[in-house]
């Protein structure tokens, strides 16, 4: 894949245009790939002012009364034509049939918005990618809508033996930084939120180097080692 087809897939998963293989193929890459990441995260900020700066536009006076009369016309023109057809609606065999076929469509119908709600459902709300003092994505937060958050890391992160990973949020500076979660080393793990309020916008999640017990003050107390700010996933 050349650099300029990453790029294409990173905005159009951005802008949600991808499904099927592309939009695993993006998830994957999301994770494993930090340029790729790194890439998503410039698409979404594009994105976010391109949508604070644009305004709604009506729609034009008419539009739907001439789709109305463009979808109607074929209806009208047929129904005025005699047709060999016209028997099938005195035919309890074909209702019997239409109404089989009606309750098929129902269930994929149903079923089908299962699957998209189950899919919504089961998607960040916000995510906020976590970058080291060289500009480089090393971890990804996710936060989702019933409360729950994750950590996924994108880089493996060196912590030696009587060290510790310590992730925080800070969401108030007058209450200042809250811990979430401690590690022995990098891997996906799910945050310690249940007790705070839900993730907003701007939200700061930080990783510092502390004791293999943790912070001793409640507070940072190690180098930082990376940190980003929550932004509304698309």
């Amino acid at each position: 894949m050349t650099a300029e087809e990453r790029d294409r897939l990173a905005a159009e998963h951005v802008l949600g245009l991808l499904d099927g293989a592309e939009e695993e193929q993006a998830l994957r890459l999301a994770v494993e790939d930090a340029g790729f990441a790194q890439a998503v995260a410039a698409w979404r900020e594009r994105f976010a002012e391109f949508d604070r700066t644009t305004p709604a536009e009506p729609v034009p006076d008419g539009l739907w009364a001439r789709i109305e009369h463009g979808l109607a016309s074929p209806a009208r023109r047929a129904a005025a034509r005699p047709s060999s057809f016209a028997g099938l609606w005195q035919s309890l065999a074909f209702w019997r049939a239409a109404g089989l076929a009606g309750a098929l469509a129902s269930l994929v119908l149903a079923l089908g918005a299962g699957l998209l709600w189950q899919q919504r459902a089961t998607a960040p709300v916000f995510v906020a990618i976590l970058v080291t003092d060289a500009n480089r994505p090393a971890a990804v937060v996710n936060a989702f809508a019933d409360g729950r958050a994750e950590l996924v890391p994108l880089d493996a992160i060196a912590v030696p033996p009587d060290r510790a990973l310590e992730i925080w949020t800070l969401w108030d500076r007058a209450r200042g930084p809250v811990s979430i979660g401690l590690l022995d080393r990098a891997r996906t793990v799910r945050l310690n939120v249940g007790d705070l309020p839900r993730t907003r916008p701007d939200q700061l999640f930080e990783i510092t180097l502390e004791p293999r017990t943790g912070s001793p003050t409640g507070r940072p107390t190690g180098p930082i080692l990376m940190k980003g700010n929550a932004a509304r996933a698309l």
